[in-house]
Order: structure tokens, then sequence, then C-alpha cells
């Protein structure tokens, strides 16, 4: 069976075509790191740490570097004494605002139903 003939039922990646852009966005450490750039606009290595509380310099290093290979995020060395690096949402990147809008309004008008579910379920025993 060739790609263009995969069984939809059979590839994940078929039968959810979204699942490769979940992996990208929605990796652990990606949307706060994609989100604190969106509203504060370029940053340095330290401002980022200091906004994204509990990631560690190691992971905020390793997301960074992966955001930069995937595109979406653009990273400029500045060579200066000492030397200076900045890091800022790219326009791939900025393509996400929509959908980062409509997660929030999702947030907003659903997640109290879903603590709501939650409790519900583990009452149950």
């Amino acid at each position: 069976m060739t790609a263009d003939s995969a069984d939809p039922d059979s590839d994940p990646e078929f039968a959810c075509p979204i699942a490769p852009v979940v992996d990208i966005v929605f990796s652990r450490w990606t949307t706060p790191i994609l989100w604190t750039l969106h509203t504060h606009g370029r940053q340095r290595f330290g401002e980022l740490e200091r906004r994204i509380t509990n990631i560690t310099p190691k992971v905020l290093t390793q997301r960074l570097r992966q955001l930069e290979r995937d595109g979406l995020v653009v990273r400029t060395y500045h060579p200066e004494v000492p030397p200076r690096v900045e890091y800022e949402i790219s326009e791939l990147g900025l393509g996400l605002r929509p959908l980062f809008a409509h997660l929030a309004d999702w947030a907003t008008d659903n997640l109290p139903k879903v603590e709501r579910a939650r409790e519900g379920y583990d009452s149950r025993g």
C-alpha cells in the first residue's frame, strides 16, 4: 500500500490530520513560551525564564531550539560584549493567534464544566 492509498483507519496521521500540529504546538512548555513571546514581544532568555515559572534553563533551551527549528521562534544573536541573544515569535508562530484565541475562549467557557465533570466522576468512587 502506498502513502497515497494508506488506510485511514490504520494510520493515525491520516485518521487525525491535526496530530502533527498538536505534537508541534502543544508539547509541554511550547504553549507557555509562544504565549509569552506573543504577549510580551522580543525577550532575552532570562526574561523568558522569569516569566515562565517552573521551567528549568535546560528545558527552556531545548524548547527554544525546537521552536526555532520548527520556524515558530526567531533567535537573534547580537555580537556585543557581553553577547546578547533575543527571541521573538515568528510570522509562522503569529499565525497561531486565532487558534490560541479560540482555545482561550473555549477555556473560559468550558473549564468550569470540565472541573464539575471531574468532581462528579471522582465522587462516584
